[in-house]
């Protein structure tokens, strides 16, 4: 009798944690060029201690892929869908572009407010906001608390705004910080990480704990400007050079803030019913700090340190944890696979191009569907700065023209590249002995290196068409393609399948009306 009473009490505390994460809280922490080797679980000399406390305790992703720039991997996390097929595949979206995410495509806070998620959004944007209808809280979110734009000053949260392309213009300046619709001015002067952090606790503290919750994260840090308070800077004593000091106190003050925001879904007895997701949204800028060691390139090139990106998951509903996959996963992916954490459905969406990860993330034995990823086709693509290689087309029967932008496939263990794919070298970590600050404008203006008055000299002509195998060299310092002529066959045909679906580029240029002076300084809708 006794033992059936157990039993039975053991079957009732088994229903009820099922129905406890039927419909789990979800925590979605996007970190802004966050490198590959800029956590400490990696190996970096950054202190990261609750990042790596949620790594070790979980799942880490160790076959994981994003964009190589900000508007393109945030776009297909709301969309679960390639850019090519909505028009944003070049470049980020620039403050006075007329333009956003489409509006015929459904977000992920929308299908899962849609699923009776409270959702709210505390930090960037970057999807567009030139008319109402593009702003986070007309596309399914409840709250929005932050900026707009692709970057802006940590503390008087000014942006100065770009015509459509990578030259600066300092025409149009503006306040860049909201409460909802409103602008929040009261932000002006306080470090953008911690209000982000009292903003993300007030959420959880506020929410009702009847309904589940979905708090999207995405941080200002580590993007530049490089600007940290004193106290974090402070903890670096050792390094040299100044903007991977700058940088490195920028992410231990994003790592506390991830610390207090699971301290509050504890103190409020929500963590142990939480499913936590922390990614960046492309890979480090070496340039301002960031370091993808030892991957060759960096953001916005398609190069493993361009698309590699950090990326774990915690809590609820996972089976084996602590333990690391090398799954293929994409950032795309979260789309269906929140949705699937959350009991909701993908139905009415458009077609997408992720898949339903959530096997290979709770389970050892679970295994991801997808086996390739086109990470991009950028047909305009041009280089930000420095010379393009020059190259020479490959002869091939799909009429993929080789020359083209900017275009990746990867496909198995095989990854294909065709056109430039941007910077490529490998930068190891800095030393702590060396002090060197790049100046991108100088960069940007012609060609030169700032240690240098002499321009950068032409590069060495490169092949068009490059094929590496990611699993066995993923720092990509072999290429293979003429060993291997039907792989590189067969992805050149799959590359064309790709772009017959494509739309074309949507990146209009700068429309003056934007200008903030027109609305009391501050960025918005104007259309």
């Amino acid at each position: 009798m006794w033992v059936n009473r157990l039993n039975l009490m053991s079957i009732l505390l088994q229903l009820a944690c099922a129905n406890s994460l039927q419909q789990p809280h979800i925590l979605l922490m996007i970190a802004d060029d966050l490198g590959y080797h800029d956590v400490g679980y990696h190996g970096a000399d950054i202190f990261t201690p609750n990042i790596d406390k949620l790594a070790n305790d979980g799942v880490i992703l160790e076959n994981y892929y994003v964009q190589p720039i900000c508007t393109p991997s945030r776009s297909q996390l709301m969309t679960g869908r390639y850019q090519i097929h909505f028009g944003l595949q070049h470049s980020v979206l620039f403050a006075p572009q007329p333009h956003c995410l489409p509006l015929d495509e459904t977000l992920l806070p929308a299908k899962l407010r849609e699923a009776g998620y409270s959702t709210h959004i505390v930090g960037k944007w970057h999807l567009g906001f030139c008319k109402y209808e593009c702003l986070p809280t007309s596309r399914g979110f409840d709250s929005f608390y932050g900026y707009l734009c692709g970057k802006q000053d940590y503390y008087t949260k000014e942006v100065s705004g770009f015509l459509a392309g990578w030259e600066y213009s300092e025409k149009f300046k503006g306040y860049d910080f909201h409460d909802n619709l409103k602008p929040a001015w009261e932000g002006n002067g306080t470090y953008s990480t911690y209000l982000y952090q009292q903003r993300a606790l007030k959420v959880i503290q506020d929410h009702d704990k009847n309904k589940p919750l979905f708090l999207y994260l995405p941080f200002q840090s580590v993007h530049f400007p490089l600007q940290a308070p004193q106290k974090y800077i402070d903890m670096y004593p050792n390094i040299k050079d100044h903007n991977r000091k700058i940088y490195s106190a920028m992410v231990t003050a994003m790592d506390d803030v991830v610390g207090a925001v699971v301290n509050e879904l504890q103190k409020q007895n929500m963590w142990n019913n939480t499913v936590t997701v922390f990614s960046t949204d492309n890979g480090g800028q070496t340039l301002q700090g960031g370091n993808n060691w030892p991957l060759r390139g960096r953001k916005a090139s398609l190069w493993e340190g361009g698309v590699r990106g950090v990326g774990l998951v915690h809590g609820a509903g996972i089976v084996d944890k602590g333990r690391t996959s090398t799954e293929l996963m994409h950032v795309s992916d979260w789309f269906p696979t929140l949705l699937h954490v959350a009991n909701a459905t993908t139905s009415g969406t458009k077609p997408l191009d992720s898949h339903n990860v959530w096997d290979a993330i709770s389970s050892k034995n679970g295994h991801s569907p997808r086996t390739e990823l086109l990470h991009n086709i950028d047909p305009i693509f041009k280089r930000p700065y420095g010379p393009t290689p020059p190259m020479t087309p490959y002869p091939n029967k799909y009429g993929v023209n080789t020359l083209w932008g900017h275009t990746a496939l990867r496909w198995l263990n095989w990854k294909l590249y065709t056109g430039d794919p941007g910077y490529e070298s490998i930068d190891p970590p800095p030393t702590m002995y060396r002090n060197q600050t790049v100046d991108t404008t100088c960069l940007v203006s012609g060609g030169y290196h700032p240690d240098c008055k002499e321009p950068i000299k032409a590069p060495e002509p490169v092949p068009s068409v490059r094929l590496y195998d990611i699993t066995a060299d993923p720092s990509e310092n072999v290429d293979v393609a003429k060993y291997f002529p039907m792989i590189v066959d067969q992805m050149l045909e799959k590359i064309a399948a790709y772009n017959k679906t494509a739309v074309p580029v949507s990146w209009p240029g700068g429309d003056k009306n934007c200008d903030p002076a027109l609305q009391d300084d501050v960025w918005g809708p104007w259309m």
